[in-house]
């Protein structure tokens, strides 16, 4: 038999959010479904209200989550009944071009759930990253879950799913992607949610220099609580300039851009020393374009780095960061800026574009 469940679903374009009784199927071969414990609300869910991922429209929102399984299909080991567990939507195939070359966060085939879960009237899905989380069950990939082998209290659920997406991306962004070393300085341009991941990133990977940047006083002031050293108002003084006073004069070893704008791009650019790293994790609108000149993309060396989702991969990275946590090095209470109610939604896309929270994380 069938479950079914509510669920957040977006019917058109710039529709609101309404809730909505949803069919999710039993799980097949190769299928779990999970009872959902908490859902992050995040931009790239918004992205799916305001058409910028497709128009495959009603869509089921929803993505950084934890959950408990409550049923798997044919053939499934790596989870159980009962495991509580992080959903990804980097379900590694094992067998693409990339995963044959053991570099398995960049799978250029990751697979969901075959199965759609499906309106009362029989009206196909479409899953946000393949999870849809925004949802009292939902039905995902076996891969898609990463069990929690860690104790965790009831109300540690909504920090640690938020490893799901965002500020797995912030993290992974400083720590995998951008190979920050102990001892190195860091800079980090752009302090929302996936910028301040990246400066607790930075802090776990032992950078003694961590500069946060951003136009907010007030985010910068939480930037400090969360681990960096120095911050600049680049409103109010020249980032890149700052930048290069506070690492002796030659700028930082590393520099995150969580922005996804061509001008924070450039300051990232021009603020990292000779041969240092830029890491971009914002993402750009399609329409924006850069440039920068060419000579100086030859002279100044180092690499130019995107991450995609914090080079992550989740049966590597999850269970240590969620080890992290609970050693108290890695503060994913910061985060949760509210905890809501399914019927919230709309107002926390508000909430979430005026910058005023890191993270709303709905609790079923």
């Amino acid at each position: 038999m069938a479950y079914k469940v509510q669920a957040a679903v977006v019917r058109a374009k710039d529709a609101p959010v309404t809730i909505e009784t949803i069919i999710v199927p039993k799980p097949g071969p190769g299928e779990v479904v999970v009872d959902v414990s908490t859902c992050g609300v995040c931009h790239t869910d918004y992205l799916y209200v305001e058409g910028g991922v497709g128009d495959n429209y009603p869509y089921l929102l929803g993505h950084e989550s934890t959950a408990v399984v409550a049923e798997i299909g044919e053939g499934v080991t790596n989870v159980a009944v009962g495991d509580k567990v992080i959903l990804n939507w980097r379900a590694v195939c094992g067998e693409c071009r990339a995963c044959k070359k053991g570099q398995l966060q960049y799978c250029f085939a990751t697979h969901n759930a075959t199965q759609k879960m499906t309106l009362e009237d029989g009206t196909e899905l479409e899953a946000a990253l393949g999870i849809g989380s925004f949802a009292e069950k939902t039905l995902v990939a076996a891969g898609q879950c990463t069990k929690v082998e860690a104790d965790l209290e009831d109300h540690q659920d909504a920090a640690v799913g938020l490893l799901g997406c965002g500020v797995m991306a912030g993290i992974g962004a400083a720590i995998n992607t951008g190979e920050l070393k102990r001892g190195e300085s860091a800079a980090v341009i752009g302090c929302g949610g996936v910028g301040m991941a990246a400066i607790q990133g930075a802090k776990l990977a032992g950078a003694t220099t961590i500069i946060a940047v951003d136009i907010d006083d007030a985010k910068l002031e939480q930037a400090k609580t969360l681990g960096a050293t120095h911050t600049v108002n680049s409103k109010q003084v020249d980032a890149v300039e700052t930048i290069r006073e506070l690492t002796d004069g030659f700028g930082a070893d590393l520099v995150v851009e969580a922005v996804g704008h061509p001008e924070t791009y450039k300051q990232a650019f021009y603020a990292r020393d000779l041969a240092g790293r830029v890491v971009l994790v914002g993402v750009p609108h399609p329409d924006m374009n850069l440039e920068l000149p060419f000579q100086d993309v030859f002279s100044r060396g180092g690499s130019l780095k995107s991450s995609w989702y914090g080079d992550t991969l989740p049966s590597r990275d999850f269970p240590m960061l969620v080890e992290q946590y609970l050693l108290g090095r890695l503060d994913l209470d910061a985060f949760v800026s509210e905890r809501i109610e399914l019927n919230d939604i709309n107002e926390a896309f508000d909430k979430m574009n005026a910058g005023k929270v890191l993270r709303s994380v709905v609790e079923l």
